[in-house]
């Protein structure tokens, strides 16, 4: 296995910021920041009825969603080789300070159009804020402690998607919507300071050379991919103009960026890396394991609505065993890759995972919500053993210089096979469905008598454009109490047979995403974290300090 060598130009071994005198303030201000940036990704979705209501707009909604995504996913590895090249505090700051006025601009927004795009800034700060906090995590602890740190936030970060929805509940019932924004504020301005005061100003060794080309190639690229993903099957079909439009300006963009990363003196991506098994490999298992994970995340709140027929907030509730099962697993990942190693723990994390997945591809008309609950428990303690040690594995791997570039790389890849995911089990979802409800349910529809007529276009053109839209309104518990009882006898049936089966599809292809995930971790290597070792002042360090110990 190819690996690269441990070599730190600035610091020593034994502590990668020799004088970092307020340890303890500087995690704490992580975790806050980690906290208050994780939540603000599920407090939003709460508010969304009620800014809807107030602005109107229902049909740019998504995009409240979608400009935070796209800034935040392109901003990620530009922010982690920007940290490497002018150091971590500038870049933490600015990031906090971004995502703290864009907060206090989304709050006081007047209308649709400005939420979006305070929205799209707030992504700039959340996308440099995510990556840093593992950096630093990265610089200032090595070996067995970076692993149990890394574990820690790992669990922080799954926790706010435990709690986040309630608490944007509860601000939304308690004040109105736009404190979801204010909450940003006092909790961002404690982490300034906290972060500010605590972390180290780098030394700057030289002059700071910025790949310009490369920034813009990659945003062209990145945003392209990402718009035709989110847009293609949806909003556009697959094969219209400005989706192909769209994948030809993505490949265009990213090829040339290929070609500029090789020349760069700085690039913010080097190609290099990509040379280097451990970084292609623990990467391409994080990308297939997000494709997955968010399938799952993204479709079981359906199951539990339109079969089981509760309600959507109870549904929720559904994923609260994953997520805590995800934390508990995370803080535990951290301990037990010591003794196992990435690869070992890696592969049991992505087969646990797999059975996960297996369980839900088997879930029918009968399942109860305590099943589906059972199954979530399974699937997050698998994405609890793999998720902090995908960072954790490539800093063990790389030397400090390539600390930051490396770090942010985990994540960027991470939300790109969350968003491929998504984008792919969707169209899966949809072309299933729009199969089985055109030759089971569309003869029935027309049958309906011509006082229907209305509705009956209305369903004919959702089995065609949007069945997920269909089974959410026909399914829902306080829909059909108002449909008429010959309605619900002869369609819900239907209707019920094929979210199953096209539900139990969307399973199966992400159960094989994540045995691919599996398989490619037998890739790694047989790569051990060491424990820190004691050394005397004055002695010469060594690579076994940050130890990767590679077959």
């Amino acid at each position: 296995m190819e690996s690269v060598p441990h070599t730190n130009s600035d610091t020593n071994a034994e502590n990668p910021t020799p004088h970092l005198k307020n340890k303890g303030l500087l995690i704490t201000g992580l975790i806050i920041a980690m906290l208050f940036g994780a939540l603000d990704g599920t407090i939003v979705g709460t508010a969304m009825p009620r800014i809807v209501g107030e602005f109107g707009g229902l049909g740019l909604m998504a995009w409240l969603t979608t400009a935070y995504m796209l800034t935040s996913t392109v901003v990620v590895p530009i922010a982690g080789k920007l940290a490497d090249l002018i150091g971590r505090r500038v870049i933490y700051v600015t990031g906090l300070i971004i995502f703290i006025v864009a907060s206090a601009l989304c709050g006081m927004s007047q209308n649709m159009t400005e939420l979006i795009l305070f929205r799209g800034l707030q992504g700039l700060g959340g996308g440099i804020m995510m990556p840093m906090a593992m950096i630093i995590i990265g610089d200032i602890f090595t070996g067995k402690q970076r692993a149990k740190w890394q574990g820690v936030f790992g669990a922080i970060f799954g926790l706010s998607s435990v709690i986040g929805p309630q608490i944007g509940g509860w601000i939304v019932d308690a004040w109105n919507w736009r404190w979801v924004f204010y909450i940003n504020l006092p909790v961002g301005i404690l982490a300034v300071i906290l972060i500010a005061f605590a972390l180290p100003k780098h030394k700057a060794t030289g002059k700071v050379t910025f790949d310009v080309p490369g920034i813009v190639t990659m945003i062209v690229g990145v945003v392209s991919l990402l718009l035709a993903l989110t847009f293609g099957g949806k909003d556009y079909a697959w094969s219209s103009w400005q989706i192909i439009g769209l994948f030809v300006l993505a490949a265009i963009s990213l090829i040339s960026f290929v070609r500029i990363e090789s020349r760069a003196k700085e690039p913010i991506l080097p190609v290099r890396l990509f040379k280097n098994k451990v970084f292609t490999t623990i990467n391409g298992v994080g990308f297939l394991m997000a494709v997955g994970m968010f399938g799952a995340i993204m479709f079981v709140p359906l199951f539990m609505q339109g079969i089981v027929g509760i309600s959507a907030s109870a549904s929720g509730t559904v994923m609260t065993p994953l997520m805590v099962t995800m934390i508990i697993a995370s803080i535990i990942s951290g301990q037990l890759v010591y003794k196992l190693g990435v690869r070992n723990q890696m592969l049991i994390g992505m087969l646990v995972m797999a059975i996960g997945f297996y369980m839900l591809s088997s879930m029918g008309i009968d399942t109860t919500k305590l099943m589906a609950s059972s199954y979530m428990v399974i699937l997050g303690l698998g994405m609890g053993l793999v998720m902090p040690i995908l960072t954790l594995a490539l800093q063990e791997s790389f030397p400090k210089s390539d600390l930051g570039v490396v770090t942010s790389s985990s994540q960027f890849f991470r939300q790109i096979g969350g968003t491929f995911g998504m984008t792919i089990l969707g169209a899966i979802m949809n072309h299933k469905s729009t199969v089985l409800l055109e030759h089971d349910l569309e003869p029935v529809v027309k049958q309906l008598p011509a006082e229907s007529s209305q509705l009956a276009n209305q369903m004919t053109d959702m089995i065609h454009t949007n069945p997920q839209g269909l089974y959410s309104s026909l399914l829902n518990p306080e829909t059909l109490a108002k449909m008429p009882k010959e309605f619900v006898e002869h369609m819900v049936p239907l209707l019920k047979n094929a979210l199953v089966t096209s539900l139990q599809n969307v399973f199966q292809i992400g159960l094989v995403f994540v045995i691919l995930g599996a398989v490619l971790a037998l890739f790694i290597g047989n790569m051990k974290i060491a424990e820190r070792k004691s050394r005397k002042k004055g002695d010469k360090p060594d690579d076994g300090d940050l130890a990767t110990g590679m077959a």
